[in-house]
């Protein structure tokens, strides 16, 4: 007896789609050759992630086109499927048939709607199809886990070399990148005499505000190394102007953001937080580094070295933010021009700017 195309497809092609999207399209279409009138689907699935909890991808018929919908973390419950309900109701005239998949604690959940109501034994295939459909989505969900853990406590560019099979020591990448390093001032002070959870949400909300302004305009953070954080804008898709430019309107946002924050903090009693910022432009390697079997992406370089230690001159200088002249050279934006400097551990003396 020849099994219906969805369950063939969920049998033998299922494991190899490389996400929702695609498995919920494919499904769908499979469904349709085996005569069932869908107007529109859903696929729903946790998502183990710090600020997503779940994601649902949402297809129509008349387009044949997925969208995705994500829900911020919130208490967990059984009404997560409202999104799909709603949406289905909203193209379908028929009845929507929701399955959980693989169990309602911690399976997906298919559903469906259609240009009529379901017959019985449209229905019966739909319920079919949600249990075979268990051991794909497993499968879906753990790659889904494995890339958002490696994402949150590697960055992006690390958690993709990690993902492709990098495990071994090598050279790794050359990387032309506008470079930002920043770093809390008064971290250490702050750590002696305040307590453990007020230390722990100031860094929080430190990085908050660097890191969230510099993924808003497009820059990737590579490392925090203690309460600093390394940050880039690399140049290929976008020059170098631009690239720094960026960076110059992420280092903008992110004084905004820690203004507004001091500002609560005032009113709270707490100390301010003061932080300084540099930028350069330069080459970096980004690869594989440590032992034989505990690896760390690292960054290295001169370009590395000159950016934290041009951040150095901030306090002496008074200034929040600092720029090398090789970063001013190509930006579009007016700068102050502060001489030049001498920086610990580099032999050439570096021109220095500040912002006006």
């Amino acid at each position: 007896m020849q099994l219906p195309s969805a369950l063939s497809f969920l049998v033998d092609k299922a494991l190899d789609m490389p996400d929702g999207d695609v498995f919920l399209a494919t499904l769908a279409v499979r469904l349709i050759a085996d005569g069932v009138p869908l107007s529109g689907g859903a696929l729903t699935q946790a998502a183990p992630h710090p600020v997503i909890e779940r994601r649902t991808w949402l297809w129509r018929a008349d387009t044949g086109r997925v969208i995705e919908a994500l829900a911020l973390a919130r208490p967990v419950d059984l009404e997560h499927t409202h999104v799909a309900r709603n949406w289905l109701a909203g193209i379908g005239t028929g009845t929507i048939q929701e399955d959980f998949s693989g169990g309602p604690s911690d399976g997906a959940v298919l559903a469906w709607t259609g240009s009529r109501p379901f017959s019985q034994s449209e229905s019966e295939l739909l319920h079919q199809v949600a249990r075979f459909a268990a051991a794909p989505l497993a499968l879906l969900a753990a790659r889904s886990t494995l890339a958002a853990l490696l994402t949150t406590y590697l960055g992006r560019r690390s958690a993709a070399q990690v993902l492709a099979g990098r495990l071994q020591r090598e050279p790794g990448e050359t990387i032309r990148a506008a470079l930002l390093y920043a770093d809390l001032r008064g971290f250490t002070e702050l750590s002696e005499s305040a307590d453990a959870k007020e230390v722990i949400a100031a860094l929080d909300a430190w990085f908050d505000r660097i890191a969230g302004a510099v993924h808003a305009f497009g820059g990737e953070v590579l490392k925090f190394i203690g309460d600093g954080v390394l940050a880039i804008f690399p140049i290929g898709e976008r020059d170098a102007p631009a690239a720094c430019d960026a960076a110059l309107r992420a280092v903008a946002a992110a004084c905004a953001g820690m203004d507004h924050l001091n500002r609560a903090r005032a009113a709270q009693g707490m100390p301010l937080l003061s932080f300084g910022t540099a930028l350069h432009l330069g080459q970096m390697l980004w690869g594989n580094i440590g032992t034989a079997d505990r690896l760390d992406f690292t960054a290295i370089g001169p370009a590395v070295n000159l950016v934290s230690r041009l951040e150095g001159l901030c306090r002496p200088l008074s200034r929040t933010v600092l720029i090398s002249g090789t970063f001013a050279a190509e930006t579009t934006q007016l700068l102050t021009p502060l001489g030049e400097h001498r920086l610990r551990g580099i032999a050439a003396p570096c021109t220095v700017f500040g912002l006006q």
